[in-house]
């Protein structure tokens, strides 16, 4: 698991994603290693809670559009098989009978909001900054985005998430309801391994079904979200727009964008 570390520290496991030349972008290599990392804590008597965080200076920037810019055209498959990994991420995390604490440690876009969303509780430093990213670049969301983020802001703010995609700081996600809390940068840690102690010294079974009910009474669909999501980024990836998406950013210069 070379992109995703693990340290387990009493009966509190950290999951570090580990690309901070990448900062933390999701390539498939991430991609199985993270869901393999949650595998494994999910499988560990002894692991009572989670911590999820990023290397270096980012959380994680979303999907790795250098991956997908490497696959050839139509890059309908390369979406197919990531989406695969990510969405069975996403599943697995609600799905653990464990608590699962987002430690934010700086830039979250796309992908990585979605991955942020899917923990049951998220403290961002003061440094983070969040996008939704995917329509910039011609796609569509995923990761359960449209239902976690909907569902936890309302729909006119997720709308504008969507349709504008505004670069939002810590204290601005805090007042939507994106994040539970604001921390120093320099304290982030430290308080998200305090939480996550917190949380490993209360009574685990009752966690475990609290957890079950607020995925019922909210997250009934997302399953089937997830897979609505799915079809429509691999739809978008083979359009024009995709296409001069990908290459805008790349060349660091403004879409020009067709509809098409």
């Amino acid at each position: 698991m070379g992109k995703v570390l693990i340290e387990i520290s009493g009966p509190v496991a950290t999951l570090t994603l580990n690309r901070p030349e990448a900062f933390n972008a999701v390539d498939l290599e991430l991609g199985e290693d993270l869901l393999a990392a949650v595998s494994q804590v999910h499988a560990d008597p002894t692991v009572r809670a989670v911590v999820v965080t990023g290397a270096g200076k980012a959380f994680c920037s979303g999907g790795d559009l250098r991956y997908f810019q490497s696959q050839p055209e139509p890059r309908r498959d390369a979406f197919a098989v990531l989406t695969q990994r990510l969405h069975r991420l996403i599943l697995d995390i609600r799905q653990m009978p464990k608590p699962v604490v987002a430690a934010i440690n700086g830039a979250a876009g796309g992908a990585g909001v979605s991955l942020a969303m899917a923990c049951d509780l998220r403290l961002a430093a003061d440094t983070a900054r969040f996008k939704q990213a995917y329509t910039s670049v011609g796609l569509t969301p995923d990761g359960g985005w449209s239902l976690l983020v909907a569902r936890q802001i309302g729909y006119a703010r997720a709308a504008e998430m969507v349709l504008l995609d505004p670069v939002l700081d810590a204290q601005q996600a805090l007042s939507l309801g994106l994040v539970n809390r604001v921390v120093a940068v320099e304290n982030l840690a430290q308080e998200a391994a305090h939480v996550a102690a917190r949380l490993a010294a209360g009574p685990t079974a009752a966690l475990a079904r609290a957890k079950a009910l607020l995925n019922r009474s909210l997250l009934s669909g997302l399953e089937e979200q997830l897979e609505l999501e799915r079809e429509g980024i691999m739809a978008a990836s083979e359009t024009q727009d995709f296409a001069e998406g990908l290459e805008a950013f790349f060349s660091k210069r403004a879409p020009q964008f067709k509809g098409r």
